[in-house]
């Protein structure tokens, strides 16, 4: 097994008294394609920018292509490319000179890709002369995904990428994401509210709940195994089901999450039981199941 592109290790980070990452383990293989998903203030932005180096850490220690993420060399920084929540472009330059600035700073730069983003995406001339500051929300962050894409990084890492885009530009970064950047292998990091985009295009889900990765599989088999249980509370043992996430009781009933199959299949005989109400979870069901707080 190749070694970890990005591996996190006992990382936290507070501020004030709010834990926000709380001795976090995580590891990224190379060629992954992870969706990070949780709530809002969950800590995404916050663990994305301590992955980047953005953040200073409070423990812990995070390495990228084997190096010391707190000191990470140029030409590693040069393999990255990174979407922020909120666009960070120099916004008084037009798209030209930013994208102009830019090309000095990475080897890699392919032209041929900026040229043929642009004019997809409705960056003629007339706009490529106009300064950012002046333009919609949706064509900066075009222009953001433009400048994280342009040098084919090994390493991508995008935080809301498509919240200020429209249906049909989310549809067309999408078609980019899946025919170019995961077509060459690159390694993903993709953070949305939106459910029905990482289904198409992330083949691993990681949730993050209470500080630290909750879960973390292939899209494909943590769907496959999710289910809601509903069983009469007399037929409940005491002690946890295999892949128990979470149960509430409701009377008389009790709703008990359950993702994957154990090996001690206490699950699966319950499941079988006259009187248990057994439901398939959509990814919504599993979403909201997995990030919502702990019954008190």
């Amino acid at each position: 097994m190749s070694a970890p592109l990005v591996q996190l290790s006992s990382v936290s980070k507070h501020f004030g008294s709010q834990h926000v990452l709380d001795g976090l383990d995580w590891q990224v293989a190379p060629g992954q394609v992870i969706g990070l998903l949780g709530r809002n203030g969950a800590g995404k932005s916050t663990l994305l920018e301590c992955l980047l180096g953005l953040r200073e850490l409070d423990g812990g220690r995070v390495t990228l292509f084997g190096e010391d993420g707190a000191g990470l060399s140029e030409a590693a920084r040069a393999r990255i490319g990174y979407v922020p929540q909120k666009a960070d472009l120099f916004d008084w330059l037009t798209p030209d000179q930013m994208l102009d600035y830019f090309k000095a700073m990475y080897p890699r730069w392919n032209q041929r890709k900026v040229e043929g983003l642009l004019s997809r995406w409705g960056f003629g001339p007339d706009m490529r002369s106009k300064p950012i500051k002046k333009m919609s929300g949706g064509e900066q962050q075009r222009l953001a995904i433009v400048r994280a894409l342009a040098h084919d990084p090994d390493l991508l890492i995008l935080d809301e990428p498509v919240s200020a885009l429209d249906p049909v530009g989310r549809r067309e970064f999408l078609r980019e994401l899946v025919d170019d950047v995961i077509e060459r292998g690159t390694t993903v990091v993709f953070s949305t509210h939106i459910l029905t985009d990482l289904e198409r295009v992330a083949f691993d889900l990681a949730f993050l709940r209470d500080g630290k990765i909750a879960l973390q599989g292939q899209t494909d088999a943590l769907l496959e195994g999710a289910r809601r249980l509903l069983v009469p509370a007399a037929m409940l043992p005491e002690r946890r089901l295999d892949g128990e996430v979470r149960r509430v009781r409701d009377g008389g009933m009790v709703s008990v999450i359950v993702q994957g199959r154990g090996q001690d299949g206490n699950a699966d005989r319950l499941a079988a039981e006259p009187g248990v109400r057994v439901e398939k979870l959509s990814l919504e069901d599993l979403f909201i199941e997995m990030t919502r707080e702990a019954a008190k």
